[in-house]
């Protein structure tokens, strides 16, 4: 970075949750933003904070992801006034949660939508001119849930999966292009994600949750150490790693019973 000409960092879902936290964390690295989600008293909020804060610039985009012209009208909006992205952060996502027939499809073909068509519309407009600059990189926001199958919530976890490779295999095609590719796949964080996917129900199994704000730390440390796959957490290492040595069988009967909620 060079103060005299400071990068700037798009965050999707950054209302809430590991979003909020990544915008503080690129924020305290006197980062301008550009604040994008649905919510636009949560932005504003933020973005207010972080300029007190930081004496920086952070803009405010409200946008659905879920829509299938929000990408391009983002993109667009910014080269009209000739903003350059040098990082994106591709956070916004959500899951549901239950057997695939039972879930609205409208609402599975939205996670897959959101989730995969979106951050590769974003990632493919905004790369070539991080390329041109030789500056910048992609922070995608994944899941711990990408490395395993997901029964009960099939199509969010292969979202994840789609996530953690695509993003790798950019990290090598890009190798030597002075870009930074990286995946953050966090474990149970405490975020409104769960309340979402679950409908307010709770799960048989409980598992221990990690802060929002240790989530994104971690993950935006680990960007700038130049770290492709960064997995938050012991136990979340030790699943990620188990994929390796226990047998596909296995793993989804025990994400399937994991996945389960409460009646």
């Amino acid at each position: 970075m060079n103060a005299a000409n400071p990068e700037t960092v798009l965050i999707t879902g950054a209302s809430s949750g590991i979003g909020l936290e990544l915008a503080r964390c690129f924020a305290a690295d006197k980062s301008n933003l550009i604040l994008i989600a649905r919510s636009t008293d949560a932005l504003e909020k933020l973005a207010g904070e972080l300029r007190a804060a930081h004496g920086i610039t952070a803009r405010v985009l409200t946008a659905d992801l879920s829509l299938p012209e929000t990408a391009k009208k983002i993109f667009q909006e910014l080269s009209a006034q000739k903003i350059s992205v040098d990082i994106l952060v591709n956070n916004a996502g959500f899951g549901l949660q239950g057997g695939f027939v039972k879930l609205p499809l409208s609402r599975q073909l939205e996670i897959i939508h959101v989730n995969i068509t979106a951050l590769t519309e974003l990632t493919g407009l905004f790369l070539p001119g991080m390329i041109q600059r030789r500056r910048g990189g992609i922070l995608n926001v994944g899941s711990v849930a990408g490395f395993l199958p997901g029964p009960n919530m099939a199509v969010y976890y292969a979202s994840k999966a789609f996530v953690l490779s695509f993003t790798e295999a950019l990290a090598e095609e890009m190798s030597g292009s002075g870009l930074t590719f990286s995946v953050l796949c966090p474990g149970p964080t405490e975020s409104n994600f769960g309340n979402v996917a679950r409908g307010g129900k709770t799960r048989q199994v409980q598992r221990q949750k990690m802060s929002a704000a240790t989530v994104a730390r971690i993950g935006h440390q680990k960007f700038r150490a130049e770290k492709i796959v960064v997995v938050p957490g012991i136990s979340n290492q030790l699943l990620a790693f188990s994929t390796r040595i226990v047998s596909r069988t296995f793993a989804r009967k025990i994400v399937k019973k994991y996945n389960r909620t409460k009646e």
